[in-house]
């Protein structure tokens, strides 16, 4: 098969990014419509559900990515990013209509599993695709790891601000017309996407399989990467869930000296969020237009520091009774700075890991894979550590874990830098060393997509 033109790769990670986005807006308009679903369960003609009812299903999806995310990207490897990539709609669609059509749990339950299997079958094969486009350029790697970064949050963002009006006006038919938006993703993907060089055809025979799965996948430079992942997703998890939570809650008398304990309203929070959305894809799109002069380490590192600013804030605020207002705005915009800062950290990360399939160009779909593993784990650990710590201290206990947290990711930072000396991914912007390349995904990459 004939090498990708530029043109042509340009266009396909433009549709990459548009289709990141409305499978991203999909799952998070089935999930979030799910919850108001459940909680009317009775009117649609299934049984009461409770709330440990309701926790199960929601963390069966993140089970199902996390388990789902490596295989499935290890097929595309084999059968090709474009390929595999369709199949998250599919699956997203067949499992909305179903969702439409029953109110049992347990099918209920299977269709949380099949959405798992919707982002565990796209994102790996989509980042796979971004990888091997971008192994020669720098820049061009770093403004789309960034993008990609952003339509998710855009997608997942939009999806829970619709997810309300859509139930409300529509009912359950309302998921309906969520599997309309899965058929637009999917021919998205079809249509949009150029057929690249497919790496089935440029290996040994024999080349795949578990072994091989298993020597990509054990890579120390992989798993030097996932304790810093894990721990700014768990940050990430901690300040999009708990703090959400005790935000709105009603304040505990044990806890009367922490002002940030149901502080806020529940439109206030929404308010919050939309302004933290705005700083935090600035920050993505910022940090993306560093990649070509600073080293990913560095930008991990500004993403840690941006964290300790936001937990050393949120603790003085928390104890900021009578301080005056214009201390307190400054509290919120140190917040804000440090949203900005710890934004980069994600794509920063993500660039480090597409520059680490560059020591396998047959393999990247399998080692993209993990960045689903990565951001589970970060969320469920995240839910874990912030909601003992909650339970136990409250705010105070949130900053606490948040600080340990943010040290277990600078730890291997140091280690990760002599990495990135081994790959040659410098600063002045040349293209990642290689060890193992082999000629078709050269040939795909140099068509370069630096305008994309």
């Amino acid at each position: 098969m004939a090498a990708l033109t530029h043109a042509s790769l340009v266009r396909s990670i433009r549709a990459l990014l548009l289709g990141t986005f409305t499978l991203r807006l999909s799952t998070s308009l089935t999930g979030t419509m799910l919850a108001y679903y459940l909680a009317e369960m009775p009117k649609h003609g299934g049984s009461e559900v409770q709330p440990i009812e309701f926790g199960l299903l929601a963390t069966s999806f993140y089970v199902a990515e996390l388990v789902l995310g490596p295989p499935f990207g290890a097929l595309s490897d084999r059968l090709g990013h474009h390929r595999v990539m369709q199949w998250g709609p599919a699956f997203g669609f067949v499992a909305v209509v179903l969702t439409w059509a029953s109110t049992h749990l347990v099918v209920l339950g299977g269709t949380r599993l099949l959405e798992g299997a919707s982002t565990a079958a796209s994102v790996p094969s989509i980042l796979g695709f971004i990888a091997a486009a971008t192994a020669l350029d720098v820049a061009a790697r770093g403004r789309t790891v960034a993008r990609f970064e952003a339509a998710t949050l855009a997608g997942i963002g939009a999806g829970i601000v619709l997810a309300g009006p859509l139930f409300q006006v529509f009912g359950r038919a309302a998921f309906l017309m969520n599997a309309v938006v899965y058929v637009f993703s999917f021919f998205v993907y079809r249509r949009g996407v150029a057929e690249a060089p497919s790496a089935e055809h440029q290996v040994p025979p024999g080349h795949y399989g578990l072994r091989r799965y298993w020597t990509v996948l054990t890579s120390s430079h992989v798993w030097l990467l996932a304790p810093t992942w894990i721990a700014i997703n768990a940050c990430v998890g901690i300040v999009t869930t708990q703090t959400l939570f005790l935000l709105v809650r009603v304040r505990p008398d044990r806890f009367a000296d922490q002002m940030l304990m149901g502080v806020a309203t529940p439109v206030l929070v929404s308010v919050g969020l939309s302004v933290g959305g705005l700083v935090f894809l600035a920050g993505l799109l910022y940090s993306g237009a560093r990649f070509a002069h600073l080293r990913r380490t560095t930008i991990i590192f500004e993403g840690v520091l941006g964290g300790l600013v936001i937990a050393v804030a949120s603790g003085i605020a928390n104890h900021s009774q009578g301080f005056p207002v214009a201390a307190h705005g400054a509290l919120a915009l140190l917040v804000l700075g440090g949203v900005f800062g710890l934004a980069g950290a994600t794509p920063a990360a993500l660039g480090l890991l597409a520059d680490i399939t560059e020591t396998y160009p047959t393999d990247r779909g399998a080692i993209m894979g993990l960045y689903s593993v990565f951001l589970a784990l970060g969320q469920i650990v995240g839910s874990l550590v912030g909601g003992g710590a909650a339970q136990i201290d409250g705010v105070d206990g949130l900053v606490v874990a948040a600080l340990v947290l943010l040290a277990v990711a600078v730890v291997p930072l140091y280690r990760l830098r002599d990495f990135e000396h081994a790959v040659g991914t410098v600063a002045e912007g040349h293209g990642p060393r290689t060890t193992e390349r082999t000629g078709g995904d050269e040939e795909a990459a140099r068509g370069g997509a630096t305008e994309a």
